[in-house]
C-alpha cells in the first residue's frame, strides 16, 4: 500500500477513535438526581445571611430570579484535530443568587450566586443556533450525553463530588452603571479571587446585572479533556457570560 494511502488510513482511525471518545459515551448518573440544592449546598443558610445584613444595615436584599435570567458558559474544542471537534454552550436554567444594597450605595453592596454542576443545561440546540456556524451544528442526544460525561465526570470536573459552583463577592468598586467586582469563585474543592466587570441597572427599584469573563479551569486543579497526548482536546479558557435579573 502507498505510504499515502497508509498515512490517510492512520489519520481516519485516530479521529474516529477521538471522536467516538469524546461524543459517545453515556454519562454517569449524577448524585442526588440533579433535581435540587443538598443539605450542603447552604441555601436556606445564604438566603438567612442576607436577611440579616438587611435587618442590621438596612438597605434592600435582590432575590435573584433564575427564570428571567441567563447563565451560560462556552467551552471550546482544541487540539491538532479541533476540526472535528464541538464548541458546547452550558447553561444554568437553577441557581439561587442575591444582592444585598446597602443604604450607602451598590459599592457597599454583596451578592453571591450557586448552581449545581449536574442541573447544567449542555447544548441546547436555540442557544447554539444564535451563535452561528462556530456554533450552530447538530448535536445527536448520544453526543450530548458524551459530551456531559467528559465534561462532568470523575476524570474532569467531578459533579459528584464537588457539585457546587459558588460565586462570592469580596469587593466591589465603581459607580453606576459601570463597576468592578472582585469575586471569589469556588469550584472542583479550589477558591480562586479575580476581577470582573459587571453592569448594573435598574437600582433601587429594580436589578440588572451583566458581565462575562473568562475562567481557566486548571487554575481550579481541573485538566481540560484530552485524548490522543492533545489531538483532540477542550481549551483550558472557558467563558462564562451572565445577566442576573432580581427584585
Amino acid at each position: 500500500m502507498p505510504l499515502k494511502k497508509i498515512l490517510i488510513f492512520l489519520f481516519s482511525a485516530v479521529a474516529a477513535l477521538a471522536l467516538s471518545s469524546c461524543t459517545v459515551t453515556p454519562p454517569a448518573s449524577p448524585t442526588g438526581g440533579g433535581t435540587s440544592f443538598t443539605r450542603s449546598d447552604r441555601p436556606t443558610e445564604l438566603k438567612a445571611e442576607y436577611s440579616a445584613l438587611a435587618r442590621a444595615g438596612g438597605g434592600r436584599v435582590f432575590t435573584l430570579d433564575p427564570g428571567r435570567s441567563t447563565v451560560r458558559i462556552y467551552v471550546f474544542r482544541g487540539g491538532r484535530a479541533a476540526a472535528a471537534g464541538h464548541n458546547h454552550v452550558l447553561s444554568a436554567p437553577r441557581f439561587i443568587g442575591f444582592f444585598y444594597l446597602p443604604a450607602t450605595g451598590a459599592a457597599n453592596g454583596r451578592f453571591d450566586l450557586a448552581f449545581r454542576l449536574d442541573q447544567l443545561e449542555i447544548d441546547d440546540p436555540t442557544y447554539r443556533s444564535a451563535l452561528g456556524s462556530a456554533f450552530s451544528s447538530t448535536l445527536s442526544p448520544e453526543a450530548i450525553k458524551g459530551a456531559r460525561e467528559h465534561m462532568l465526570g470523575g476524570n474532569n470536573l467531578q459533579a459528584d463530588t464537588f457539585p457546587l459552583v459558588r460565586v462570592h463577592s469580596l469587593q466591589i468598586t465603581g459607580e453606576s452603571p459601570k463597576f468592578a467586582a472582585k469575586v471569589q469563585i469556588e469550584m472542583h474543592g479550589q477558591k480562586h479571587a479575580m476581577w470582573i466587570p459587571v453592569s448594573v441597572e435598574g437600582l433601587p427599584e429594580r436589578l440588572v446585572v451583566a458581565g462575562s469573563f473568562v475562567l481557566r479551569q486548571t487554575d481550579f486543579g481541573v485538566q481540560p479533556y484530552s485524548v490522543l497526548a492533545g489531538f483532540l482536546a477542550v481549551r483550558d479558557e472557558v467563558v462564562i457570560e451572565f445577566k442576573l435579573l432580581g427584585d
